[in-house]
């Protein structure tokens, strides 16, 4: 069973989303703007699992995979774009990319989560995939941190 404080983060994290801005200043979104944050297994997975140490089972980081769209070993169970690529370019976004991918630090824009093997339940694959209940509370204190001293910015200006 889920414990409380599981629960709790994902409803700070839903908050967190959920609340809009609107200011004159650059460090402040549009009211407008739109984030994509990506869960699920290898339908979705764009490289996560090339970051973590894995059986080469779970990864597609290997010819063929990515080279239609890419030219080289993109890390998606895929030879090209993936259906979340798609909807990220309907909705005017960058690719979102991998959120272990080194140096990613820009979750205004979204991230996508999503692990090759990743089950509902965290004891699927356990040891082999990114499980979300280990990065979700990391995730939120760093962002909600970064987004509360945005809207101070946005509304003490």
């Amino acid at each position: 069973m889920m414990s409380l404080r599981f629960y709790f983060c994902i409803l700070v994290l839903y908050i967190s989303i959920t609340i809009r801005t609107q200011c004159r200043d650059e460090i402040c979104l549009p009211k407008d703007h739109v984030a994509f944050f990506i869960f699920g297994d290898s339908v979705v997975d764009d490289g996560n699992n090339n970051y973590i140490n894995t059986t080469t089972g779970l990864q597609s980081n290997f010819a063929p995979y990515g080279e239609t769209f890419f030219r080289y070993p993109a890390g998606r169970s895929s030879n090209g774009r993936l259906i979340t690529d798609f909807i990220a370019q309907y909705a005017k976004l960058p690719l979102i990319p991998p959120y272990l991918h080194p140096g990613y630090e820009r979750f205004i824009d979204g991230a996508n989560f999503a692990s090759i093997g990743a089950g509902a339940l965290d004891e699927t694959n356990q040891g082999m995939v990114c499980i979300l209940s280990n990065y979700v509370p990391g995730i939120l204190i760093r962002n909600i941190t970064h987004l509360h001293m945005n809207l101070v910015a946005c509304y003490f200006k």
